[in-house]
C-alpha cells in the first residue's frame, strides 16, 4: 500500500471509522458449519465476512515421537489455494502457509486442549495421530484467526474411526470424541500507525506495521503468543493489544 493511501486509512481509523463501517475492535459476521467433509473424522467451515476457510481432521495409528513415547501426535498443515487469492500460487507451502500452520499448532498444543496421554495405545509403539489440514477458500483478510477457529471447531467435531484387529476402518465412525479439556481461541490485533484493529480486511492487512497473535484459554489466560510485522512493540502497546484480545476471545468462544 502506498503512503498516501495508508495515511488516509490511519486518519479514518483515528476517527473509529473503517472501510466497511465497523468499529476498530469489531469482527465481521462469523458463520460456522460442522461436518462438511464425510471423508474426514471431523471438519468445519468458518466464514468471517467474505473470508472462508475449511479445516479437516484425519486420525491414524502410528508410532509416537521419540521424546513423547506416552503421548499421541499432532500435525497441522495449511494450504493456501491459488483460487482463494491472486497472491497465492500452486506449489510447496510458502511462508504464510507455514506461519498459519504453526500458529494453529501452537494454540492447540500450548493450551493443552487435547489430552495427548489418552491417545496412547501402547507406550513407545502405538498412539493415535491427530492430523489437521487447513484449506483456504477465499482470502478477504484475517486468515490467521479464521484458520484457528476452523481447526478447533473441526477438533470438537471429530469422532474416532472404528478399529478392528489393529486396522482402522475409516468408513465407520464411533461415537467417541477426542479427549478435550480446553477451547483455545486465537485473536490477532494489528497496529496501523497508532491504531489497533482486529479482523482486518485485505486492504487493512496490507497496511499494518505490527501485529500480536495470542491464543486464549477458557480461563481467559494467554497460552501462546507471537509477534509479527517489521515495527517494534512497546510493553504498553502489548498490554493494550492483549486487553483487546482478552475482551474479544470470550465472544468468539460462544460461536463454538
Amino acid at each position: 500500500m502506498n503512503n498516501s493511501l495508508k495515511q488516509h486509512l490511519i486518519k479514518s481509523l483515528q476517527k473509529n471509522i473503517r472501510y466497511d463501517g465497523r468499529k476498530i475492535d469489531e469482527f465481521r459476521d462469523i458463520k460456522i458449519e460442522t461436518g462438511v467433509s464425510h471423508g474426514a473424522e471431523g471438519s468445519a467451515r468458518v466464514k468471517i465476512g467474505e473470508t472462508e476457510v475449511l479445516a479437516g481432521v484425519k486420525m491414524a495409528i502410528e508410532k509416537p515421537y521419540p521424546d513423547t513415547p506416552e503421548k499421541g501426535n499432532l500435525m497441522v498443515n495449511a494450504e493456501l489455494l491459488a483460487l482463494s487469492s491472486p497472491e497465492f500460487e500452486p506449489g510447496p507451502p510458502g511462508a504464510k502457509a507455514i506461519e498459519i500452520a504453526r500458529v494453529v499448532d501452537r494454540g492447540i498444543r500450548e493450551s493443552k486442549a487435547i489430552d495427548f496421554e489418552k491417545l496412547c495405545i501402547e507406550k513407545g509403539e502405538k498412539v493415535w495421530s491427530v492430523m489437521i489440514d487447513v484449506c483456504t477458500i477465499n482470502d478477504a483478510g484475517n486468515l490467521l484467526d479464521a484458520a484457528a477457529l476452523a481447526a478447533i471447531t473441526a477438533i470438537k467435531n471429530t469422532k474416532f474411526p472404528a478399529v478392528k484387529d489393529d486396522v482402522v476402518d475409516y468408513k465407520n465412525k464411533t461415537a467417541k470424541g477426542l479427549p478435550l479439556s480446553r477451547w483455545p481461541i486465537t485473536v490477532t490485533v494489528y497496529k496501523i500507525g497508532d491504531c489497533f484493529i482486529v479482523d482486518p480486511l485485505s486492504e487493512e492487512e496490507d497496511a499494518y506495521d505490527a501485529r500480536l497473535i495470542a491464543a486464549i484459554a477458557d480461563d481467559n489466560n494467554v497460552c501462546a503468543m507471537q509477534k509479527g510485522g517489521v515495527e517494534p512493540l512497546s510493553i504498553e502497546e502489548i498490554g493494550k493489544m492483549l486487553d483487546i484480545i482478552q475482551k474479544i476471545a470470550p465472544k468468539l468462544r460462544k460461536k463454538l
